[in-house]
């Protein structure tokens, strides 16, 4: 028979695990869903609406250097640059509107998740950090909805 002391564990009511897991627990129903997609929303509806406006003179006019970035840099396949800096420029004004009004949240967000798989397919391939956060906003307000704080709530919409 081997005599040798063998280590236990400490009982489940003693060391870090239930003082982390009493943290975590209030972390949870602190930090709720509804917090989380209104950020999401905000952050990642910010980020498009900015490079939307860069895009255009006063309310949507494209601006010649947006055709011209569609032209050089952006050159996507399959559509001329003419129409890809019109598409891009107009779809980054109502999809992050929707998205802060929460509105249509889950299509706005898929919308603009197409936009960003556009982006690093074809514009960007090495910018994958960045659209990889803007993926998993996008994400999660597309899987989970768009929270209590939105017009969709408001008019009953899932």
């Amino acid at each position: 028979m081997n005599t040798a002391a063998t280590p236990t564990a400490a009982p489940a009511s003693r060391g870090l695990r239930p003082v982390w897991n009493r943290f975590a627990d209030v972390l949870t129903h602190r930090i709720g869903h509804d917090l989380i997609a209104l950020a999401a929303r905000f952050a990642i509806a910010g980020t498009f609406v900015l490079s939307g406006r860069t895009k255009v003179d006063g309310w949507l006019t494209v601006t010649d250097e947006a055709r011209a970035l569609f032209r050089e840099e952006y050159r996507l396949p399959l559509i001329p640059p003419e129409l890809a800096a019109h598409l891009a420029a107009y779809a980054e004004h109502p999809f992050p509107l929707l998205l802060v009004l929460g509105l249509f949240t889950r299509g706005a967000a898929l919308a603009l998740l197409g936009m960003t798989a556009v982006i690093q397919v074809f514009v960007y391939p090495d910018a994958w950090p960045t659209h990889l956060s803007w993926a998993a906003l996008l994400l999660y307000v597309a899987g989970r909805g768009p929270g209590q704080v939105s017009l969709d709530r408001w008019l009953g919409l899932k």
